[in-house]
């Protein structure tokens, strides 16, 4: 769809094709897609229903704000002028560019998954972390995020961090992931992983978005036993890790340690491991080592 900025609030600025930040005034038109935005530290936000809309992220999703943290600003406003179209005058859809399914395929050294126990709780730098870990250790890491709402910066992270191939959610057609039925979200976590292996990756990282009490993420989690070769679980503190490994325990999936904010404190992280029982590992240490100890009985090069 194309709009027009009205008034320019939080987000005052969207990505472009490149990435880049662009800024944006009142008057600017812009392209982005309608979706719905599930974020607890954000914008609650669902598919608008007439022409004045919010924008939602700034990778240009954009609906209606339903609910926002107490820290955030008012939605930047838009006015909606229609959808984009093609020639013939048929509207698009981003469902029509998703790519095919891939064909069934598993990692040689495993499929591993990031969840965690809230939005902030540090999954994506965990799932960098694991990424910089192994792809230092000379093997070529897939990453990807299976659910969330479209914007570049998680994508980005994962290529600075040396993922040799990317695929998330945005590329099977969503623009965001909010809403969409369990059904299309489990399909779309089987074609990331198999799409990322077919191009060569003898490793996978996904990341899960939100948190553990999201209903989304939960049924996701629930369908990790057999998928997944370990799980890492990102969180805040030490109660975020005993809730989470419990939650994760009832569904039989296996959490093989514990990373996220928790971390930054040596505290917290003695408190986590001693209560789970599990390894808790800052971003450095799984960089350093700790990532490749993940992998333990598959055939790791020197």
């Amino acid at each position: 769809m194309a709009a027009t900025v009205v008034d320019v609030r939080a987000h005052d600025h969207l990505e472009d094709t490149n990435g880049r930040q662009v800024r944006l005034y009142p008057g600017d038109v812009v392209v982005g897609a309608f979706g719905n935005r599930y974020a607890t530290d954000y914008y609650e936000g669902y598919l608008p229903t007439g022409p004045v809309a919010h924008l939602l992220t700034a990778g240009g999703v954009v609906g209606q704000v339903a609910s926002a943290h107490v820290r955030r600003g008012e939605p930047t406003v838009l006015e909606v002028l229609g959808s984009l179209v093609d020639r013939s005058g048929r509207s698009l859809s981003l469902d029509e560019f998703a790519m095919a399914v891939p064909l069934p395929a598993r990692a040689e050294l495993g499929t591993f998954v990031v969840v965690g126990s809230s939005m902030g709780a540090g999954k994506t730098t965990t799932v960098a972390s694991l990424v910089r870990g192994w792809s230092r250790a000379g093997l070529r890491v897939g990453a990807g995020k299976v659910t969330g709402s479209g914007s570049g910066k998680d994508r980005w992270m994962y290529q600075d961090a040396g993922a040799a191939e990317i695929v998330d959610f945005l590329d099977f057609g969503m623009a965001s992931t909010f809403g969409y039925p369990p059904q299309r979200l489990r399909a779309t976590m089987l074609g990331i992983r198999d799409e990322l292996v077919g191009r060569g990756a003898s490793v996978v990282v996904l990341e899960i978005a939100d948190g553990l009490l999201q209903e989304e993420t939960q049924a996701l989690a629930a369908d990790l036993v057999g998928f997944a070769d370990g799980v890492v679980l990102a969180v805040a503190d030490a109660l975020g890790a005993v809730a989470g490994v419990e939650i994760m325990a009832d569904l039989g999936a296996p959490v093989r340690a514990v990373s996220g904010l928790v971390t930054a404190s040596p505290l917290a992280s003695r408190e986590a491991a001693a209560a789970t029982g599990l390894p808790v590992l800052s971003p450095e240490e799984l960089i350093a080592g700790g990532a490749l100890e993940l992998l333990s009985g598959a055939a790791v090069p020197a």
